[in-house]
């Protein structure tokens, strides 16, 4: 099966009231689709890596009252979980979709991941794109881009700040026609996670695996 894009209903999901009613929406209008996404990016990331990545899909199960603002599907090399690990995600929030290389709170040794980051800032600066965007909490549609922020700061709140995560890619507005062209969009995600690939591995070697 063919990922045709995402739709106006897609997004318009974040706006049903209820848990219940919101994560019945998210099943059935946006995990089909996520689930091909990941069965395309699986592929070409186990490639990529020269590791078997495996795909999670949110399922949201802690949640008991409030529906959920976002959704995403993360790959990791990691088969019983990614939130401890170095990890890809896509996702949507209600005006936007988001591809991260994503280091998140739950990540055990962080701070040394940040640190060998720090060392080699002259490195990732390079790599980086300038229209990327940096966010610090997974949970906020908020995020800025490379070219309007210090990369240092933000890898020193990320090694200082328990809370602190690091989530670097691209976001793509619900407008942007590229949404509708499933084809192109799986080249934008593929195309941004090879730009990341080099700080992925470099973070790799550090991760506890």
């Amino acid at each position: 099966m063919n990922f045709e894009g995402f739709t106006a209903d897609d997004f318009a999901t974040f706006s049903i009231d209820g848990l219940e009613q919101r994560m019945e929406a998210i099943r059935g209008r946006i995990q089909p689709k996520f689930k091909i996404i990941g069965d395309s990016l699986s592929t070409s990331l186990s490639v990529l890596t020269g590791n078997e990545m495996y795909v999670h899909i949110a399922q949201h199960a802690r949640r008991t009252k409030n529906p959920p603002n976002d959704t995403w599907l993360a790959l990791s090399h990691n088969k019983r979980g990614y939130k401890m690990h170095p990890h890809f995600q896509v996702g949507l929030f209600d005006d936007h979709v988001f591809i991260w290389l994503a280091y998140i709170y739950e990540l055990p040794n962080k701070k040394e991941i940040a640190q060998h980051f720090l060392h080699s800032i002259d490195e990732i600066q390079a790599l980086l794109p300038e229209q990327y965007v940096i966010s610090m909490d997974h949970t906020k549609k908020g995020a800025q881009s490379i070219a309007n922020m210090s990369l240092q700061q933000s890898l020193e709140r990320f090694s200082n700040v328990k809370k602190a995560e690091l989530l670097i890619g691209k976001q793509i507005f619900k407008d942007d026609p590229l949404l509708n062209d499933g084809t192109k969009f799986l080249n934008t995600i593929e195309d941004t996670f090879s730009t990341l690939l080099p700080l992925y591995t470099m973070s790799m070697r550090i991760n506890i695996v």
